[in-house]
């Protein structure tokens, strides 16, 4: 067997664990999940939905923990990787991550949301190693779309 680092993000993946969706989860919106513009990819903010098809929803500091909240954003950074595996075919394509912008539907006085976004962060840097590092704001907010406890949208860069 391979050593880890030298095994593809789709190997990678499937050695944590992690199974990607056969598509990734549709928009709700009039948008599409990915676009781009020359060697920049766009990925729209997806949420945590399971391959299972479950949406997990909660505010967090309320009715989520931090802990589960970390959880939902894991099965963010898939349907992010699902995204960008149907727009390129394969993941190594990908140069690098250069932005994620996360969202944390939570109460008033929850002040970790840097913490819930690591939980996308950390398993995109164990998937793609150096190029799943990125820059990054984690937010705040009264609300998200059905009520979900996480949103984070992407920008990366791919081969030409």
């Amino acid at each position: 067997m391979k050593a880890f680092e030298t095994l593809s993000p789709e190997d990678r993946l499937e050695q944590l664990g992690f199974k990607l969706p056969t598509r990734p989860p549709a928009p709700i919106g009039n948008f599409i999940n990915a676009k781009r513009v020359d060697n920049l990819i766009y990925i729209s903010g997806q949420g945590p939905l399971t391959v299972n098809g479950e949406l997990k929803k909660g505010k967090v500091g309320q009715d989520v923990s931090e802990e589960e909240a970390i959880k939902h954003a894991e099965i963010v950074a898939i349907n992010i990787i699902a995204s960008l595996k149907h727009e390129l075919g394969m993941l190594s394509k990908v140069k690098g991550f250069v932005k994620l912008f996360g969202m944390v539907n939570s109460t008033p006085l929850f002040e970790n949301h840097p913490s819930v976004i690591n939980g996308c962060s950390d398993l995109l840097c164990k998937v793609f190693a150096d190029k799943g590092v990125h820059t990054r704001s984690a937010i705040g907010v009264g609300s998200l779309p059905n009520g979900i406890t996480v949103e984070i949208e992407a920008i990366v860069e791919v081969e030409d």
